[in-house]
């Protein structure tokens, strides 16, 4: 497998157990994200680190959106007392979303071997509607300047 592959790999088993932990029969663009936080690549780590989209940020983030998008139907988690989800005993497959953001992200490349993790995370963070891009508004990330720097990331020749 390539470099790419065993990196894709690793961020899909991560995102699995994303989704299965919050009782999501499918991975999506937010586990993807969780998942692209949490390995460790250093040629996308400053750039998540430069706009403050560590795990912890990330998740936030998305705990922020979920709550949000409860109160905009009159829901809080404050007069409720949600419970966990149950966590799945089964692997999620892909689900619509997390689809959209690899192709997003593959089709930037006009050649398998040029695939990089940076192509991965544009995929995620260009989508322009849904739960990700919500989550970066609401945590005040500025996603045109992320996907500046990712553009920028992709254009620089690797060693």
């Amino acid at each position: 497998m390539s470099v790419f592959g065993d990196y894709l790999a690793a961020v899909i088993h991560r995102a699995q157990l994303e989704a299965s932990d919050a009782g999501s029969a499918k991975v999506e663009a937010p586990h993807l994200l969780l998942a692209i936080a949490a390995q460790t690549e250093p040629s996308i780590d400053p750039l998540l680190e430069e706009f403050g989209l560590d795990v912890a940020a990330v998740r936030a983030a998305l705990d922020r959106e979920y709550e949000h998008s409860l109160n905009t139907v009159g829901v809080t988690t404050a007069a409720y007392d949600l419970p966990r989800p149950t966590r799945l005993p089964t692997r999620p497959g892909i689900g619509r979303s997390a689809k959209l953001a690899m192709e997003r992200g593959f089709g930037a490349v006009t050649k398998k071997k040029g695939l990089r993790p940076a192509h991965l995370l544009l995929g995620v963070v260009c989508a322009e509607v849904g739960t990700v891009p919500r989550a970066l508004a609401l945590a005040g990330v500025d996603r045109e300047a992320v996907l500046a720097r990712l553009r920028q990331a992709i254009d620089t020749p690797t060693m």
